[in-house]
C-alpha cells in the first residue's frame, strides 16, 4: 500500500516563510500523534562537520523542537560520534563543533546529548537477526529515548549513493564499533610503526584477540570476528580503518542498523528531510562543494523507505546545475549515478523494504 509523503516547496510569500511550513508539515505528517507529553524525544539530526556549511540550519530544528513542546515532548537533540577522526570522534569535539555551527540552546532549543557517550562506547546490543548481523551496536541514548524524530539533510554519499533517513539513522546511530562493522567486511591490522604499546586495544577486545608483545599489538586473526573496538580505541591511530566493502553489502548493513535503531519504538517516529543544498558529498566531510540542483523542498512521512524514495526521485527531475560535478549531465540523468557511477543506490531501499521498514511506493501530497 502506498505511504503518504508530503511535500511544501521553496516558495514563500507574506505569512507564509519556509519555517511556518515546517510547522505544516508536522501536522499535515500526523508527528504530534507520534509523541505523548513526558515522553523523551530524540531529534536525530547530523551537526555537520568543523567546515562544513550544508547541515540544516539550527532555525529549521527549532521549530520542530518547538512543535514537540507544545504536545508535551521534552526533545533532545543528538546524533553518535563518528569513526574517522575528525571533528565529531568523541563526544568533547562533538559538541564543540555542534555548538561552533549554531546549535546551541539559545537558537535550537533543546539541550544535545551525544548518543554513544564520551567516546562512542556508550550502545545497546540490539537482536536483530537478518542477513548480515544478529545483534547491532546502538547509541544507547537514541535507542533509550521514548520516541524519535529524524531530521535528514539529503545529499551525495560516496559510499551508499546518497544519504536520506535510512543512512540518518542506520549509520548515524551505529556506535563508532558499529560503523566499523558496517563499513567493513575485512579484519582490522595493526600498522606497527605506528603502535605505541599501550595495551588499550587488549583490553577492550572481547574475543581476547589482542596481545601486547615488545610494546607491539598483534591481533589473532583466527579468534577476530572484526568487532571494531580496537579501531576505535586506538589513541595512536594505529589500528587501521578498513573501509573496503561490497556497497550492497554495506547498504543492506546500513539498513539493518536503522532496523535495530528503531526496534523499541514502532509508532513513535517520524521523519522530516530538507532536500536543499543538495551537495555532493556527506555532510561529515569537512567542505561543502556547490550543490548540483536547485533547492527542492521539504519532506515528512511516516514512512522511510517511501520518503527516501521521493527525495531521490524529486533530485532526479531536477535539471542539473552548471559549474557543478554535475557538468556534462543530461536533463532527466540519474543524478546520483551521474556522481558515482560505481554506485546502484536502489539497494538501500529494495532491502529496507524487503525486510518491512516500509514501502517504495508512495503519494505525493503538496501543501
Amino acid at each position: 500500500m502506498p505511504a503518504d509523503v508530503f511535500f511544501a516547496d521553496m516558495r514563500t510569500k507574506q505569512g507564509l516563510n519556509l519555517l511556518d511550513k515546517v510547522d505544516r508539515l508536522y501536522e499535515r505528517a500526523g508527528f504530534e500523534k507520534l509523541f505523548k507529553p513526558k515522553d523523551l524525544v530524540a531529534v536525530k539530526l547530523h551537526f555537520g562537520e568543523k567546515g562544513n556549511t550544508a547541515y540544516i540550519r539550527p532555525q529549521f530544528i527549532r521549530r520542530v523542537v518547538d512543535k514537540i513542546a507544545v504536545g508535551g515532548g521534552k526533545p533532545f537533540l543528538t546524533d553518535a560520534n563518528t569513526l574517522y577522526r575528525g571533528s565529531r570522534s568523541n563526544a568533547v569535539d562533538h559538541l564543540k563543533t555542534a555548538i561552533e555551527n549554531g546549535f546551541v540552546y539559545s537558537v535550537a532549543g533543546a539541550p544535545i546529548v551525544i548518543a554513544d557517550g564520551l567516546n562512542g562506547k556508550d550502545y545497546i546490543s540490539v537482536e536483530v537477526g537478518l542477513k548480515h548481523f544478529d545483534s547491532v551496536k546502538i547509541a544507547s541514548a537514541a535507542y533509550h529515548a521514548d520516541a524519535m524524530l529524524v531530521v535528514s539533510h539529503f545529499k551525495g554519499h560516496e559510499v551508499s549513493g546518497f544519504g536520506g533517513a535510512i543512512k540518518n539513522v542506520g549509520m548515524g546511530l551505529g556506535s563508532r564499533s558499529g560503523k566499523q562493522q558496517m563499513h567493513s567486511d575485512l579484519l582490522p591490522s595493526v600498522t606497527v610503526e605506528k603502535c605505541a604499546g599501550c595495551g588499550r586495544c587488549m583490553d577492550w577486545c572481547p574475543t581476547g584477540s589482542i596481545t601486547v608483545i615488545d610494546r607491539k599489538a598483534s591481533i589473532d586473526e583466527n579468534r577476530c570476528y572484526g568487532c571494531g573496538e580496537c579501531t576505535v580505541t586506538c589513541p595512536e591511530c594505529a589500528v587501521a580503518i578498513n573501509w573496503k566493502t561490497d556497497q550492497a553489502a554495506f547498504q543492506e548493513k546500513m539498513v539493518e542498523y536503522m532496523a535495530g535503531a528503531i526496534k523499541n519504538k514502532k509508532g513513535k517516529v517520524g521523519y522530516m528531510t530538507f532536500v536543499m543544498d543538495v551537495t555532493p558529498d556527506c555532510d561529515c566531510c569537512g567542505w561543502s562543494d556547490t550543490p548540483i540542483v536547485g533547492d527542492v523542498g521539504i519532506l515528512a512521512s511516516l514512512d522511510p523507505v517511501a520518503l527516501d524514495q521521493a527525495c531521490v526521485d524529486m533530485v532526479n527531475k531536477q535539471r542539473p546545475l552548471p559549474n557543478t560535478r554535475m557538468d556534462g549531465t543530461a536533463d532527466g540523468e540519474d543524478t546520483f549515478r551521474r556522481i558515482f557511477p560505481w554506485i546502484d543506490w536502489s539497494f538501500q531501499l529494495k532491502y529496507a523494504e524487503e525486510i518491512g521498514l516500509g514501502s517504495r511506493d508512495y503519494n505525493l501530497i503538496q501543501l
